[in-house]
């Protein structure tokens, strides 16, 4: 069976999939990868550019489920848009999806920064700013509230291709909204179009909630789905004009 999914999977979807895995590998046998490719927020000494492309072809190395969940979405919803796109469009549509999560998260960090930090010392801010990754590196924080925060947003980077797999769902409900899924938990039928907006919800939801043991970037989730959205329904309406 798996055999058969993969012959029949379109080649960049394939491309994706081998790119992603190899990545992975390569986090569990090269600690460079993870100190220099994940993205980091923009104010971080550890911030480069090119960490805006890298970190969505790299996964947690705390649990695999991570890649298994974004792999199977990408494999069982974005083989869908290659065949109706072409190769080349699929390709620009997951890029986008993955650089407008990247884009949000990266915004939503900087605001909160910079909002933590003007309630803080500016001695104090400079402290951590200079001192606070090696702290974090060695499995550690600050004492104090504020700067233990602080240097947790500024050390803690994001990775994976939740950002373009959330494109591709919200990309598949706009031109499949009808098609029914089946989830796993509760296993009933749901349209594609209330699965993307009631996921989209909760995702809204906890976005705001900011739980600080909520290691997962949920804007970057809503940023890959509203730059997919935007994507897919600029080009529904460009081809509207010519037919």
């Amino acid at each position: 069976m798996l055999d058969q999914i993969f012959r029949n999977m379109q080649p960049v979807v394939k491309n994706l999939l081998i790119i992603n895995v190899l990545m992975l590998v390569a986090q569990y046998a090269i600690p460079w990868v993870n100190d220099n490719l994940a993205l980091y927020p923009f104010q971080s000494e550890a911030f480069r550019p090119w960490q805006l492309v890298t970190h969505f072809f790299m996964h947690s190395t705390q649990s695999i489920t991570h890649l298994l969940f974004n792999m199977f979405a990408l494999v069982m919803f974005g083989s869908h848009l290659e065949r109706v796109w072409g190769h080349e469009r699929f390709l620009l549509f997951y890029f986008v999806s993955a650089l407008g999560a990247a884009l949000l998260h990266g915004l939503v960090v900087y605001l909160r920064v910079e909002s933590l930090v003007a309630t803080m010392n500016p001695e104090v801010v400079d402290y951590v700013f200079q001192n606070g990754s090696e702290l974090f590196a060695r499995g550690s924080n600050y004492i104090d509230p504020d700067m233990g925060v602080l240097n947790g947003m500024l050390n803690t980077p994001m990775v994976g291709a939740s950002g373009a797999v959330f494109g591709i769902l919200a990309g598949f409900a706009y031109l499949f909204p009808n098609t029914e899924l089946m989830l796993m938990f509760p296993p009933i039928p749901i349209k594609a179009k209330w699965f993307v907006l009631g996921y989209a919800a909760i995702e809204l939801y906890l976005g705001f909630a900011n739980n600080p043991y909520d290691n997962v970037a949920h804007f970057a989730h809503l940023g890959g789905a509203l730059f997919g959205f935007i994507l897919v329904y600029y080009w529904q309406k460009k081809k509207d004009r010519f037919y």
